[in-house]
């Protein structure tokens, strides 16, 4: 009889593990993306295998384009703050900007708002940090020979309609970024290239449906417009070609810079987020990311056709978004993939300590026990088990 008892405690056992498993798993239990999720967009396996060689002690740098009210200021303090590092950034309470030097260099790794500022103007745009990151970084530190320093951009996306909604929300509470540059081909854009939408010092009190109602709101298509090349449409002159044709310039090309960049995350999956930046430049978080839904934006009642007319007015957003946003997931799956398999590798590698298909107590736990191995084990119970299986009751 204690033999059936001794099976049903390891049965019990292999069942809390296989619990307690499930539950350490943020991924599954985040969203229900993953299930939902059927890929529009084929890309090739150099966009969605992202490993970069980053290289922290040398010549490396992390390029982070901030685009307004997408989490940015979240996951900015998250470069600095929250990861594991042999020289942690130096970061002193009442400073916004933290020093994040290589190991054993008085150099940067990280181009940010937090760590270097707003060295290349306020929300600088991908064709602003293209064109003055190289030189800034010169200008900060001694100059070099070659090789010159590889540059990692990184963004992070937000749905569309949320973004407009904080960025609203945010212009009502009086800010205007009136310090941004928008340079273009080495020049600023005239106002009669990008005229104000008010007079005075700031917007701040006004409604929803002025802020729509600007045709030079530079809230609509944000996104798309700040990962674009500007210069391919004549910078902020928008006499150069058709408004349709100019925007899909500019998501044709916010796509291909997305697709280049080191790595992107969405305001939405967290988690994901964290994971894909983990995988693609081998650094680690201290503390797991969290997902607050609970933003000022998503306060806000919209009724529907407001809805949609913010979405006509970001239509090239809900593009780029929807694209992104396919992107990420294929990139997650298949670093999820590409983990699994990793793990079976290694799961082969613990069975041929095995004698005889039997584990032994000092092979007990495995090191990377999932179902697999549980079922593998429980199988091996089972089977032992019917083999002592009495005959008839009086065995019993």
């Amino acid at each position: 009889m204690h033999k059936f008892a001794v099976i049903g405690s390891l049965k019990f056992y292999l069942i809390l593990i296989l619990q307690d498993g499930l539950q350490k798993d943020p991924y599954i239990a985040e969203d229900g993306a993953l299930a939902r999720f059927v890929p529009r967009f084929n890309f090739t396996k150099e966009d969605l295998n992202r490993v970069v060689d980053f290289n922290i002690k040398g010549d490396d740098v992390i390029v982070f384009l901030h685009i307004q009210k997408t989490g940015g200021t979240t996951f900015g303090r998250h470069l600095v703050r929250n990861i594991q590092l042999e020289r942690p950034c130096e970061c002193h309470a009442g400073q916004k900007k933290c020093t994040c030097f290589r190991p054993g260099k008085k150099e940067t790794w990280l181009f940010s708002r937090f760590s270097t500022g707003w060295s290349c103007g306020l929300h600088a745009d991908w064709t602003e940090l293209t064109s003055c990151v190289p030189s800034r970084m010169d200008s900060r530190e001694a100059p070099r020979s070659l090789p010159s320093r590889n540059y990692y951009y990184i963004t992070i996306l937000r749905d569309p309609v949320s973004r407009y909604l904080s960025e609203w929300r945010h212009v009502q509470r009086g800010a205007t970024w009136k310090a941004s540059l928008h340079v273009c081909d080495g020049r600023s854009p005239t106002l009669s290239e990008l005229p104000n939408c008010y007079s005075g010092d700031d917007w701040s009190g006004c409604s929803l449906q002025e802020f729509m109602d600007c045709p030079y709101n530079l809230a609509n298509n944000r996104q798309t417009r700040m990962l674009a090349d500007l210069s391919l449409v004549g910078c902020y002159n928008v006499s150069t070609m058709s408004e349709e044709d100019r925007w899909a310039v500019l998501l044709e090309s916010a796509k291909r810079n997305l697709r280049g960049m080191a790595f992107f995350g969405l305001t939405e999956y967290q988690r994901k987020t964290q994971y894909l930046f983990e995988r693609t430049f081998n650094l680690e978080f201290i503390a797991p990311f969290t997902q607050l839904n609970g933003t000022r934006a998503s306060s806000v009642e919209v009724p529907t056709e407001t809805q949609c007319r913010i979405r006509q007015l970001n239509q090239w957003d809900v593009e780029l978004y929807e694209y992104a946003r396919d992107l990420f997931l294929q990139r997650f799956q298949v670093a999820r993939q590409q983990e699994r398999r990793q793990a079976r590798e290694r799961r082969q590698q613990e069975r041929r300590k095995t004698h005889s298909g039997t584990l032994s107590v000092m092979d007990w736990p495995p090191q990377s026990l999932d179902l697999n191995i549980i079922e593998t084990v429980w199988d091996h119970l089972d089977r032992e088990w019917h083999k002592r299986q009495p005959t008839s009751k009086e065995e019993f």
